[in-house]
């Protein structure tokens, strides 16, 4: 079966043969078609399929997700990535998460790894809205603090242990904020869509010169693929220890 099953929804990119074979599976109640992802924000355009209604709760690693898959999005080749960072955090730690979205990465720390603190900052309101909704549905309200807002402009100040820059787009552009919220010693999870032949090497040496210019040293501790994003591109995540 191709496609994503999100909560008891089936999200396909086209219509397949086997529809009514497909509908008679229990765990799955509605289809839906994706379209274009649009702009900073990844709004996706849908089509209805079948079955009414957008709104789902996904379960995944113990944690739920409330989600409306016709305005955010939810990134299956992800999963990985989501179940390492709900392991890496210690109790004590503070932790920025500037591209949080629904609480992709703050809700599986959270449940899993118990830090002192999240700040959990997302500009686009939809996302925003289900963000609140996971963090008391998976009770975790004094754990997370949920921001609105452009987490290039947060009055963070070497507060952070841990900051993760989990979006891929122009995430470069965010590394100036994203060293400056860290303490001495604290760790940057920087994601990018980077071409096979440059696969490390660019974004390590971004993060590089970012830190650099605040007159700060890096420490490399872990390169990884997370998923190809598209021909001779991949999605990657470098963890970076700022000095």
């Amino acid at each position: 079966m191709k496609g994503k099953v999100i909560g008891d929804i089936l999200v396909v990119k086209k219509v397949p043969d086997n529809l009514d074979e497909i509908l008679k599976l229990p765990y799955i109640n509605r289809v839906v078609k994706l379209g274009q992802i649009h702009g900073q924000k990844r709004e996706p355009d849908i089509e209805m399929i079948y079955g009414e209604g957008t709104e789902t709760i996904h379960k995944e690693n113990y944690c739920k997700f409330k989600i409306d898959v016709a305005k955010v999005m939810w990134s299956k080749g992800n999963t990985g990535e989501r179940l390492r960072m709900s392991k890496l955090p210690e109790s004590d730690e503070t932790i920025i998460d500037m591209f949080a979205g629904i609480g992709y990465f703050t809700i599986p720390m959270a449940v899993h790894s118990k830090p002192k603190k999240i700040y959990a900052i997302e500009i686009n309101p939809n996302s925003y809205e289900f963000l609140c909704e996971n963090i008391k549905l998976n009770k975790v309200e004094d754990i997370v603090e949920p921001i609105l807002g452009d987490c290039d402009l947060q009055d963070f100040d070497h507060v952070a242990d841990r900051v993760l820059m989990g979006y891929i787009g122009n995430t470069e552009d965010y590394l100036d904020s994203g060293i400056h919220y860290l303490k001495k010693g604290g760790v940057l999870h920087y994601h990018e869509s980077t071409p096979e032949p440059i696969l490390f090497t660019r974004p390590v040496e971004r993060v590089r010169k970012a830190a650099e210019k605040q007159g700060r040293g890096i420490k490399v501790l872990n390169k990884r693929k997370i998923k190809k994003y598209s021909p001779g591109v991949y999605h990657t995540v470098v963890d970076i220890q700022i000095n």
